[in-house]
């Protein structure tokens, strides 16, 4: 007997493969008036100044730095701000503390010298070193547009009365009268703040580097040399700005 086969749709294929149709449909809309909105909202942008120093080692003996290409990266931008206090008290422009973090990618191409490459003529190869070199640091700023503050959780408990009486040895009319501790009872509220977050806009880096141990290839400080260790000193700007997501009422027209 042949197999039934159970599967009486092939899923492998299309039921249909014909075109399908479409019409254009009205989407409601909010009537002209005053309406609220959710978007973000500027608080403020601000160019942050931080300097850097760094150690940085070779692997290879280094003729010379051909070239670095460098990025920054913010792995942190918080603003910190206090508790909401009252409906009278929901935003407030600071001053408050700005705590950032985060690194600059610096990928070095450099010059290698060669194995037994000595006198006038120095054999080399490009290579290519990528560090981190790590920041952080914490500003205090004044906002340009308030930001909305963050409402507190509450958790309240509360009791009922009980009267119990006292037992064996103590006179009939006597009673304990208290709350039972055997119950808990509590009402509690959570409130979900927006937080606010930070975009990067730009950033600019003056670096100064140098070689802390180069040796040279003969006696005079015009023969060619290497050197393995680098210091080297940053002074960074970069510009962020602040964001929150606000209700805002607009004119609907």
């Amino acid at each position: 007997m042949k197999k039934h086969n159970k599967n009486c749709v092939n899923l492998n294929e299309s039921a249909s493969i014909e075109q399908c149709t479409s019409e254009s449909v009205d989407t409601p809309t909010t009537p002209a008036g005053d309406v609220t909105i959710r978007v973000p909202v500027e608080l403020g942008a601000f160019t942050v100044t931080s300097h850097l120093t760094a150690n940085i080692t070779f692997p290879d003996p280094v003729l010379e730095i051909k070239d670095i290409k460098k990025r920054v990266i913010i792995t942190q931008c918080r603003l910190m701000t206090r508790t909401s206090t009252g409906d009278d008290d929901q935003f407030s422009d600071g001053p408050f503390p700005l705590f950032i973090k985060g690194y600059v990618r610096k990928n070095i191409r450099y010059a290698t010298t060669c194995p037994h490459s000595r006198g006038e003529c120095v054999s080399s190869e490009i290579k290519s070193l990528t560090v981190n070199v790590p920041f952080e640091c914490v500003t205090t700023v004044e906002l340009d547009s308030p930001v909305q503050l963050p409402v507190a959780n509450t958790r309240s408990e509360f009791d009922f009365f009980r009267a119990q009486n006292l037992g064996t040895g103590f006179p009939e009319k006597d009673q304990f009268l208290s709350s039972d501790i055997s119950q808990f009872h509590q009402t509690s509220t959570q409130e979900y703040n927006q937080l606010p977050y930070c975009e990067l806009i730009r950033s600019q880096i003056l670096e100064w580097d140098e070689a802390t141990d180069r040796h040279s290839f003969g006696d005079s400080p015009v023969d060619e040399g290497y050197f393995f260790n680098l210091v080297e000193k940053m002074s960074l700007n970069f510009t962020i700005k602040v964001l929150q997501n606000q209700q805002v009422n607009i004119d609907a027209l």
